[in-house]
């Protein structure tokens, strides 16, 4: 009751305003228009515009322009390749003040204790990390993970109050098949939010998929895809991380008048991506620069995200809200000068008053000793399946190749780009180890390797030598998984990740700097890539078309099983 006279007073005025911003002019992402007056907040929440306030506390904000704080819609904090709270020190000054994350990297690895992991740190956190429950873990049984989580699993961790809903249901095929396990975990948040995946899904597989309750999806890759699913009641999420980029493909339908159904997300994005482009801001820069409107895209990051997630309290400057707000020069440059969250000024002291979370999955790679043998690709046909990379897409080509035999093996090729893709079982569950090829890295000699692997993170090396190869797959057990670039015997360069084989215990800063080592080392291989790490890792992916390598082998996504 104290609190809630508390604001009514300070908004009335009767009371002075714990804080004032002053100066500004708020961005009104309603209307468009650029309002004059102070910005009076109480405690966490906004309770005045457009008018004059008295506080003792006053920031001076003369000249900046306010907007409500960012939404990030869909992203794995575990993809950041830091652990939540550095992930929250690398985004939030960036103007993130809420990330809506599915832990569904660390659940495949350690199971329930991972999503557990996350709600605890949202509990200290600067920002706000919204913990959707994994839906699909695994993502199929085309592969072998660590954990496997049902519905009665997801039902212990359903109340915590970070969450939202069911994330990302990425078994479309086991929705409108009506697989028994599916609709388990459909039943059980029927009435709440959730998560799409399907991407290509069209015509009546499509409307089966969204009758099932599900409201956003961000794999959309092309115009046409997305104005589908638009059409057909879907919230569509523009995805820019560090390999799927669909940003440009997507820009023309986020107009004024589609805005209010479309929002940001970034799903997978690294911190030197960050550090060199920028996070959801970076999006915004970028959509207003190709075309679109400061006012659709403003409110696509804030308004639009708050409104399809059922966020009632955020994504616009008005008496009510929480005070998540980003004060820009301009709205073109979307350059951060001041963020505040939930009324909290976002700086140094914010975060180190933070309590902290215990890591975990230590010790988590249980990988078999790899040797030369094991890279061998046997067959009695010349002709093969390859992966082609797209690069800035996660979707793949399924080639075929004419590649000889010799002494019972198909050796990779870089003269025509043909380089050896393996994937090892690393859970310690079985030691699979399966083989195959794929064309785009460019790779010329050596070898990468890693246990950031979607979604079933066992080892994926990609590689020309053999014993490079070994080499930089057993570094990994060594480390506790990580990146490793490894050529003529030597490892060249290295970042461990021993959170669950995901997430390193450094500041991101140090992550930042060992990302620049490893991608100088994999372009000195010959890779042409900009980002070769996370795009080895979804090619391990069987939920994205249309060609991808699991440990039990290549998986064709399009009829969704493992090719004999």
């Amino acid at each position: 009751m104290a609190e809630l006279e508390s604001r009514i007073a300070q908004g009335r005025g009767d009371l002075p305003a714990d804080l004032v911003l002053r100066g500004g002019r708020v961005f009104d992402l309603v209307t468009g228009a650029l309002l004059d007056g102070d910005v009076a907040i109480c405690a966490d929440t906004i309770v005045g515009i457009g008018d004059e306030y008295q506080s003792k506390s006053v920031i001076d904000v003369t000249g900046l322009i306010l907007v409500p704080g960012f939404i990030d819609t869909h992203l794995h904090i575990e993809s950041s390749l830091v652990t939540p709270f550095e992930f929250d020190r690398c985004v939030t000054p960036r103007g993130v003040t809420t990330a809506i994350c599915d832990p569904h990297e660390i659940a495949n690895v350690i199971g329930p204790e991972g999503i557990r992991y996350f709600q605890k740190a949202s509990e200290s956190t600067v920002m706000d990390i919204r913990v959707q429950l994994s839906s699909c873990v695994p993502s199929t049984d085309m592969e072998t993970s660590g954990a496997r989580i049902s519905a009665e699993d997801l039902k212990p961790l359903m109340d915590h109050p970070s969450g939202i809903g069911l994330a990302e249901f990425m078994n479309y095929p086991g929705v409108f098949h009506r697989d028994p396990e599916a609709m388990a975990k459909l039943s059980l948040f029927e009435g709440r939010h959730v998560d799409g995946h399907c991407p290509q899904l069209t015509g009546r597989d499509l409307n089966a998929y969204i009758a099932a309750g599900i409201r956003t999806e961000h794999e959309a890759t092309t115009e046409e895809e997305a104005r589908e699913k638009l059409q057909k009641g879907m919230r569509v999420l523009i995805r820019e991380g560090s390999v799927s980029k669909d940003l440009h493909a997507l820009q023309p339908l986020l107009t004024e008048r589609a805005s209010p159904y479309m929002c940001l997300c970034t799903d997978d994005r690294n911190p030197l991506d960050i550090a060199e482009h920028g996070h959801l801001d970076y999006m915004i820069r970028t959509l207003i620069a190709l075309g679109s409107s400061p006012l659709a895209v403003y409110r696509a990051a804030s308004l639009s995200a708050a409104e399809a997630f059922g966020l009632k309290d955020r994504g616009q400057i008005a008496p009510g809200q929480r005070a998540d707000i980003v004060a820009v020069r301009s709205l073109d440059a979307c350059d951060a000068k001041l963020v505040l969250c939930a009324g909290q000024v976002v700086d140094d002291r914010a975060f180190q008053a933070r309590r902290s979370v215990a890591p975990v999955g230590r010790g988590s790679v249980s990988a078999p000793k790899i040797t030369a043998r094991d890279f061998r690709n046997t067959g009695n046909h010349e002709t093969t399946d390859v992966i082609g990379i797209i690069e800035g897409k996660i979707i793949t080509e399924h080639l075929h190749e004419n590649i000889v035999i010799e002494d019972g093996d198909k050796r990779p090729d870089p003269a025509r780009d043909l380089a050896r893709i393996t994937v090892i079982e690393r859970h310690g569950r079985n030691g699979n180890i399966s083989t195959g090829f794929v064309r785009g890295f460019g790779l010329q000699s050596g070898a990468i390797a890693s246990t950031v692997c979607h979604d079933h993170h066992n080892i994926a090396c990609v590689g020309i030598d053999y014993d490079d190869m070994v080499l930089a797959a057993n570094r990994l057990s060594e480390i506790e998984g990580g990146f490793v670039v490894a050529n003529g015997g030597q490892v060249l360069a290295e970042l461990a990740l021993p959170v669950a084989g995901l997430m390193s215990l450094e500041p991101f800063e140090f992550v930042r700097d060992r990302l620049v080592e490893l991608r100088d080392a994999a372009r000195g291989l010959g890779v042409t890539l900009e980002e070769p790490f996370l795009q080895l890792a979804f090619l391990a992916l069987p939920v994205i078309p249309a060609l991808k390598i699991t440990d039990r082998g290549l998986v064709d996504v399009e009829k969704f099983e493992i090719i004999p």
